[in-house]
């Protein structure tokens, strides 16, 4: 059986000689994944500047879970914030809003919230929210 000509699998009858290879393959795998992890180190040690709304996002965290569950001293809001892909405005396609996601608990539940802002010179406007409960059911 012979191989067609555009078939770039190795032939039995292929004596070519390996090429020289001055460092291993697992050698310079490892040297590429030490580079990232620095550099993933690097990144991660630089202070990145909150989300223009994050606080207000906290504060109305603790307001959603206040309203829902009634006043509790439990009640527990994460202070991180964490940006989402932003949504485009109904009402106005040029207009974007901005999603934050932060986590919260009361007792034994967790509870993510998604709050939705329109961020305006330097005030935020709440336009939703969303909160949900994380349970395996």
């Amino acid at each position: 059986m012979t191989l067609p000509p555009a078939c770039k699998c190795t032939r039995p009858s292929d004596t070519r000689a390996p090429e020289p290879n001055p460092t291993p393959r697992p050698m310079k795998a490892l040297a590429r994944i030490a580079a990232c992890s620095i550099l993933c180190a690097a990144a991660g040690t630089a202070s990145a500047a909150p989300p223009q709304c994050a606080p207000e996002a906290v504060v109305q965290a603790k307001k959603l879970l206040v309203f829902h569950f009634g006043e509790d001293d439990r009640i527990q809001i994460e202070p991180e914030v964490k940006v989402l892909a932003p949504l485009r405005n109904p009402a106005n396609k040029k207009q974007q809003f901005q999603v934050l996601e932060v986590w919260g608990s009361i007792y034994k539940g967790n509870y993510r919230m998604r709050l939705i802002y329109y961020p305006m010179d330097k005030s935020c406007v709440l336009m939703g929210q969303e909160v949900l409960e994380l349970a395996n059911l």
